[in-house]
């Protein structure tokens, strides 16, 4: 089988709005990774925010199952500190296995609802 992913992923747009129309979980705006891991191995990844005016947020560890996937959003992020809000920031994703990430934007501060979705720039 060909090896599907990269190992470092790289997100260079990041803003997780503080506001949303509802506390409902699915329509809180929000930030995502997902995350996919086709290989046979499990992929231990570090994702690191860097900011404009201060040091990097990070790491924040996850683990992705072989043959699995993984949404991480942002806002769950809170070891070693939460994701802030209402702030711009790029993200760095560096794994042990390939994997592919899409990365995902939900603005529902307006009744309205944005969704905004990209692959991440994987380094070749």
């Amino acid at each position: 089988m060909t090896t599907i992913g990269r190992t470092i992923w790289a997100i260079p747009e990041g803003y997780i709005p503080s506001g949303s129309m509802s506390q409902a979980h699915d329509l809180v705006s929000h930030e995502a990774a997902c995350l996919l891991n086709a290989g046979d191995d499990p992929a231990e990844v570090r994702l690191t925010l860097y900011f404009e005016d201060r040091e990097p947020a990070g790491p924040y560890c996850v683990t992705v199952p072989p043959k699995r996937t993984l949404h991480l959003r942002f806002n769950d992020l809170d070891d070693p500190e939460p994701a802030p809000r209402d702030t711009s920031y790029a993200s760095l994703i560096e794994s042990s296995a390939p994997i592919v990430v899409q990365h995902t934007r939900l603005d529902s501060r307006d009744p309205h609802i944005a969704l905004l979705s990209t692959l991440a720039y994987p380094v070749a």
